[in-house]
């Protein structure tokens, strides 16, 4: 009993953010006149909603333009693509993005109509380098503690986003960059990635993370190598060690990686969402805690889905061998 109320009470906040209205905060208010201005450049929903790539590059040095917010339509609706646009820094994560990126995740978080989010780079060749050293090194030293908090927090939110999170990594991702990547459900690289957690060299550690999430992914021995050496590994060692679910060969637009996540979104969207979303609550709670403690997690979660209009529609669908339609609800 006392397991089962310790779940329950973790669902309450999920719940919360579930049935949120989806009217409220669904377009990244910073980033709207951005999304205009994409528009207007004819930057339309394809199967590379980000083809235009060289489109966005072309005015990306100001700071509003740091991220880049798409809420795919059409029969992609349910996706959103979230890319950092930040060329001439090599996409570091800088106060600016921070805070672009934390109110992007929290209008995402209140949205129950996103079914999955794609984390990918507006830049050629790379993810994200990590942390900006350049505006680093113009902190004070009392500075830089509460930044990197927000940074670490930021990459905490991005973890516990109620929808699958899928990291598209077609060019370098170091430090910073990888901890946002390990706070994803599932990373897909292209074979010419770089990887790697590179803090030891500048005689630091991940603080964003990284100690923790990438023992978890690879192994606690692996992961200790890894940061220990701060060795960067490529696509396909990165999947040889499980780093990433999928290495795919780099095709000449740069976004092979990009592609095979938005295949997987799509294999995702079908599915029923709360289903969805309470399976990765009940994977992502139960796997820190016993069998025991984790399976009485896995019930709750599976009573939320019971008295849904989607459990019922599956069933229907099934009889009358067709496709559901599931909403949702």
């Amino acid at each position: 009993m006392a397991a089962q109320f310790g779940c329950r009470s973790l669902l309450r906040p999920f719940r919360l953010h579930f049935t949120d209205s989806a009217s409220r905060g669904t377009i990244l208010p910073s980033c709207v006149t951005l999304r205009q201005y994409v528009c207007s450049a004819k930057w339309r929903s394809s199967s590379r909603p980000f083809g235009l790539l060289s489109v966005a590059r072309t005015y990306s040095s100001e700071a509003k333009d740091d991220l880049v917010v798409k809420y795919l339509d059409g029969q992609d609706y349910g996706i959103v693509v979230v890319g950092i646009n930040r060329p001439k820094a090599k996409n570091a994560i800088s106060k600016n993005l921070v805070k672009m990126m934390s109110e992007a995740v929290e209008n995402i978080k209140k949205n129950n109509k996103v079914r999955s989010v794609i984390l990918c780079s507006l830049v050629p060749g790379i993810f994200c380098a990590g942390a900006d050293l350049k505006e680093r090194a113009k902190m004070h030293q009392s500075e830089v503690g509460p930044f990197v908090s927000k940074a670490r927090a930021l990459i905490t939110e991005l973890g516990n986003l109620p929808m699958p999170t899928i990291a598209a990594i077609d060019g370098a991702a170091l430090g910073g960059g990888l901890e946002m990547a390990l706070a994803c459900d599932i990373r897909v690289a292209s074979d010419a990635a770089k990887m790697g957690l590179v803090e030891t060299k500048l005689a630091i550690i991940p603080g964003a993370g990284g100690t923790q999430r990438l023992p978890r992914v690879i192994g606690v021995s692996l992961a200790k190598e890894l940061i220990y050496t701060a060795r960067v590994v490529d696509g396909t060692e990165a999947c040889r060690l499980g780093l990433v679910s999928h290495s795919v060969d780099q095709n000449k637009a740069g976004d092979a990686a990009y592609l095979r996540a938005l295949a997987l979104a799509r294999e995702i969207n079908p599915q029923g969402p709360i289903a969805v979303r309470m399976a990765k609550l009940a994977i992502n709670q139960g796997i820190e805690v016993d069998l025991s403690t984790g399976l009485a997690i896995e019930e709750a979660c599976y009573a939320q889905v019971i008295p849904t209009k989607d459990r019922l529609e599956g069933l229907a669908a099934f009889k009358e061998k067709r496709i559901p339609n599931y909403k949702g609800e």
